[in-house]
């Protein structure tokens, strides 16, 4: 696919092919996610990606009944991956690692696309040094693949409305609903997608800046034009058939899945820049750089611009209302911005724009540095189960139990523990059904907890937060039992976690 542009960079001379510009920014996304992908610790929404993922498929599908159905089919790929490659830490990130390549070579040819060679190189190099682009592209979930859908469905929707067959419109209907499967926020895409097909629609593919200006006996008539809003909407109602049971089961989980959010405020705004950058800096030399190549691309940045602000403001909006509003929800949109920070970039010679290129990745190398510690945000706050299970695993003895502290807490300290002890972990004495049972995230203890104490002389105990007393942190009868029967023989407090070893 290729347009003219009035940049003659994107028009090379007479029996020249272009060179793939998207190769480069694909290599080069691959290289950073790779480099220590392994060395953070799985954090706890990766521990909730390995508890679903290493189930079977019946009980994936019990899950998806009572949590996280909105991420279910994700972890229905990631059952797949992991039966195939283990659960490493960098067998569970490398799915993302090669989505996120894959969203830096589409931003590099929707770039290409819309602006030019140059422009789509320069936005899919800045995609690859991007801080967040590691952060995600080192994270087993679903919003490095969400990236890469959206770019994808953008890219066939460019070339759906300049040559509108029904094979291209049905390639975009699949690409919209793999994308809801997997993220359904990032259908709030649509609307950017929709005021740029009724634009073509109403005035033709110049008018939106997805093509070049048609010559009047070559301009499409207003019927076809009209065929083209028919078509994105048979295309996105499809789409919308694939997704809708998703979302109906999904909508009924929104109260449990999402009772940490609070409503959005105003100040969540400016801090979106940095948060989708994770790095302030970067962030705003993103936006700055962005609105620049808005300016300079003029009704082209129309696509680009749209698919940025429209899921912003749609999210924002029902944030207000209801909690929503997560910045990394919105990391979809990012590689959109890259594309207007590419139209600036190219604005000036190759190397000085290769240069701000660079300094942006200087700019973000400490959070690169510590987001290769701990996937935390704020990274202030880590949690070391890594460190407690070797704790216990160069403590325990024979006969040994252990009992967590909240045992429903988001920081999964239980999930932690099994995922880095695995068998060797003690026995989990309070449990009557794990969290397979119950097709949940959680597991389920015993109402008598001094009943199911009695005969074990040696209990871990594991508590979230930096506890000094421990035993005094565990409220309700299971905190009197543990009160009435055992004394602390030693604590280890770990960032995140503490663990005391109780004895009878």
């Amino acid at each position: 696919m290729r347009i003219v542009t009035p940049h003659a960079e994107s028009t090379p001379p007479h029996g020249r092919r272009e060179w793939p510009v998207w190769v480069v920014p694909g290599l080069l996304t691959l290289v950073v996610t790779l480099a220590g992908i392994g060395h953070a610790q799985p954090w706890r929404d990766e521990l909730a990606t390995w508890s679903a993922a290493t189930r079977s498929v019946s009980d994936l599908v019990r899950l998806a009944g009572t949590i996280d159905a909105a991420t279910g089919p994700y972890y229905l790929l990631m059952h797949g991956w992991t039966t195939l490659f283990g659960t490493s830490p960098t067998a569970l990130r490398l799915p993302s690692a090669l989505a996120m390549a894959g969203a830096a070579a589409l931003t590099a040819r929707l770039g290409t696309e819309l602006a030019g060679p140059r422009a789509g190189l320069l936005a899919g190099l800045l995609l690859a040094v991007l801080p967040s682009t590691s952060r995600y592209g080192q994270e087993a979930r679903p919003y490095a693949p969400a990236a890469l859908l959206a770019v994808l469905a953008t890219l066939l929707l460019v070339g759906a409305l300049r040559r509108p067959t029904w094979r291209r419109w049905t390639g975009y209907a699949l690409a919209v609903a793999a994308l809801g499967l997997l993220h359904l926020i990032a259908l709030t895409l649509l609307a950017g997608h929709a005021l740029v097909v009724l634009l073509v629609a109403l005035r033709g593919p110049a008018a939106a800046g997805i093509g070049p200006a048609p010559d009047p006996a070559g301009s499409p008539a207003p019927v076809a034009r009209t065929g083209l809003l028919w078509r994105w909407l048979v295309a996105v109602l499809l789409a919308a058939v694939l997704v809708a049971p998703l979302v109906l089961v999904a909508r009924g989980q929104r109260g449990r899945q999402l009772d940490w959010v609070r409503l959005v405020r105003v100040d969540d705004l400016a801090a979106l820049p940095g948060g989708l950058a994770q790095s302030a800096v970067v962030g705003g030399l993103l936006v700055g750089l962005a609105a620049l190549g808005a300016a300079r691309l003029g009704r082209r940045a129309l696509l680009p611009g749209a698919t940025v602000l429209l899921p912003v403001l749609l999210l924002f909006a029902a944030g207000t209302a209801v909690p929503l509003w997560v910045t990394r929800y919105l990391f979809f949109t990012v590689p959109f911005a890259c594309v207007l920070a590419g139209a600036a970039l190219a604005g000036v010679r190759l190397a000085p724009a290769l240069a701000v290129v660079t300094l942006a990745g200087l700019l973000g190398l400490p959070d690169q540095a510590a987001l290769r510690r701990t996937h935390e945000w704020p990274r202030t706050a880590p949690v070391d189960y890594a460190g407690v299970a070797r704790i216990v695993a160069d403590h325990q003895q024979p006969g040994d139990a252990i009992v967590y502290s909240p045992r429903h807490s988001w920081l999964f300290p239980d999930l932690g523990l099994a995922y880095h002890l695995g068998a060797r972990r003690p026995r989990d004495v309070l449990v009557v059904r794990d969290q397979r049972q119950r097709a949940d995230l959680w597991a389920a203890e015993c109402d008598h907890p001094a009943e199911c104490l009695a005969g074990v002389d040696r209990v871990w105990l594991v508590v979230t937060g930096r506890r000094a007393d421990p035993l005094a942190a565990v409220p309700g009868a299971k905190g009197d039992a543990l009160r009435g029967a055992f004394t602390v023989r030693q604590v280890w407090p770990r960032p995140g976690l503490t663990v005391a070893l109780l004895t009878r």
